[in-house]
């Protein structure tokens, strides 16, 4: 059973648009998945700008990765390099603790996540 930051029940994240590394709603994690999709974020302009101008173009709809394209206010699971990277660039969207794994822990000190809970 996945446990979220506080060592708790892992949330879902969202199911509209279908989001997670296993396209489940959750923000889990396996050895496999390379980018960590751990942290469920609130998608943001400034953020979904800053992942396409560093590689990551999450706009654009990729129907054969299942992936919809994302629009500010969507919820999805970031990997947790990234929304590290947009933290330090000060442009990180806010995040749903409950459903972030705690996997996230490993790159994102957690008083970094909670300065960013969506409230």
């Amino acid at each position: 059973m996945e446990k979220n930051i506080f060592g708790e029940t892992l949330e879902i994240c969202c199911n509209q648009p279908l989001t997670g590394y296993f396209r489940d709603g959750f923000c889990r994690t396996n050895k496999f998945d390379y980018g960590q999709h751990t942290v469920c974020a609130i998608m943001t302009q400034d953020f979904l700008e800053f992942s396409k101008n560093n590689g990551n173009d999450l706009l654009t709809p990729r129907p054969l990765n299942q992936f919809p394209g994302l629009k500010p206010g969507d919820k999805w699971c970031l990997c947790a390099m990234r929304w590290k990277e947009a933290f330090l660039a000060g442009c990180a969207p806010k995040v749903i603790l409950e459903a972030t794994d705690e996997k996230a822990l490993q790159i994102i000190n957690i008083n970094d996540l909670i300065s960013y809970a969506k409230k």
